[in-house]
C-alpha cells in the first residue's frame, strides 16, 4: 500500500514537471520575438541584417533616428501625442458609460437582460472589413477625417461590449447583503457605488481599463484607415520606418520597441490589480 502511494506521488511530481517544463518552453517562444527586436533596436542595420549575432557593439542610434523629427513625415511626439489623447479619453467615456449599464445588469437586472448582453457582445461578430467603408463614409460627412474625435469615437464603441461583460462579472462578486445592508442605513444609489460597489470593484475596474487600453493603443487597421495624416497614432508612426531604400530592420525594431513601452508600463505599474480582478471572476 505504501509502495503504491510513494508511486503514485512520484508519478503526480513528474506529470507536474513536465507541465512546469512545457509551460517554460512554450513562454520562451512567445517571448523569443520581442526579445529578438529589443536585441535588434541596439544593432546597426548591417548587424541586424546578417546573420544573427547574439554578440556585437550595441548603439542607440536607431533610437535616435526614429525620435528624430523628419520634414515632411509624422513624428513620434506628434504620433504619441494622438495617441495619448484617444487612449485615455475614450477609456474614460467607456468607463463613465460602462459602469451604470454593468450596474443595471448584474445589480439592478433590467427586463431582458440576456437579451441585452447578447446584443453588446454580437457588435464584436462584424469584421472591421466589413464596416470601414460606412464608417468612412460617415466620418467624412460630418467632417471627422483626419480627427482624433473619430478614434475616440470608434474606439469607445470597440470596447464599450467588452467593458460592460468584464464590469458585470466583477460586480456579480460583490456581495449582495453588503448592497442590502447600505440600503437599510439609507444608502441611496450614490452612495451604494461610491462606499461599496467601486472600491470593492476597484481591481476589476482597473483590469477593465487596462484592457482597454491597450486595444485602443494597438490599434491599426481603423487608424490607418481613417488617420492617414493628421491624427495618426503610434501604431501608423512604427510603419513609416519601414524604407524601399536601404536596410531598416534595426529601425524598425527601435521603433517597435519605442511603441510597446508604454502598454508594458501601464501593464506593469497595474499589475497586482489587474491579477486580482481577473482572479474576481471575468473571465469564466
Amino acid at each position: 500500500m505504501r509502495g503504491r502511494t510513494h508511486l503514485a506521488v512520484g508519478e503526480r511530481r513528474w506529470v507536474h514537471g513536465a507541465f512546469g517544463l512545457m509551460a517554460w518552453i512554450v513562454g520562451l517562444v512567445y517571448f523569443f520575438p520581442v526579445f529578438w527586436m529589443v536585441l535588434n533596436s541596439f544593432k546597426s542595420e548591417q548587424d541586424a541584417n546578417t546573420s544573427p549575432k547574439l554578440f556585437f557593439h550595441p548603439t542607440l542610434d536607431r533610437y535616435k533616428d526614429v525620435t528624430k523629427s523628419a520634414t515632411g513625415l509624422l513624428s513620434f511626439g506628434e504620433a504619441f501625442t494622438n495617441s495619448a489623447v484617444v487612449v485615455i479619453v475614450s477609456t474614460i467615456i467607456v468607463l463613465a458609460l460602462a459602469i451604470p449599464a454593468a450596474y443595471a445588469l448584474a445589480i439592478r437586472p433590467v427586463h431582458k437582460w440576456r437579451d441585452v448582453l447578447f446584443f453588446f457582445i454580437s457588435t464584436k461578430f462584424l469584421p472591421v472589413v466589413a464596416a470601414i467603408l460606412p464608417v468612412w463614409i460617415l466620418a467624412r460627412n460630418l467632417g471627422l477625417l483626419n480627427t482624433r474625435n473619430v478614434l475616440i469615437i470608434l474606439y469607445t464603441g470597440l470596447n464599450l461590449p467588452l467593458a460592460v461583460w468584464m464590469l458585470r462579472s466583477f460586480f456579480r462578486e460583490i456581495p449582495r447583503e453588503l448592497i442590502e445592508a447600505a440600503e437599510i442605513d439609507g444608502a441611496g444609489l450614490k452612495g451604494q457605488l461610491t462606499s461599496i460597489i467601486l472600491p470593492m470593484a476597484a481591481p476589476g475596474i482597473a483590469a477593465t481599463a487596462l484592457l482597454c487600453v491597450i486595444f485602443a493603443w494597438n490599434e491599426f487597421f481603423y487608424a490607418v484607415q481613417l488617420n492617414p495624416v493628421k491624427g495618426s497614432t503610434v501604431p501608423i508612426w512604427v510603419t513609416t520606418n519601414i524604407s524601399t531604400r536601404g536596410d531598416f530592420l534595426a529601425k524598425l525594431s527601435a521603433a517597435s520597441v519605442l511603441a510597446c513601452i508604454p502598454v508594458v508600463l501601464a501593464g506593469w505599474i497595474a499589475q497586482k490589480r489587474m491579477i486580482r480582478g481577473l482572479a474576481m471572476g471575468a473571465i469564466k
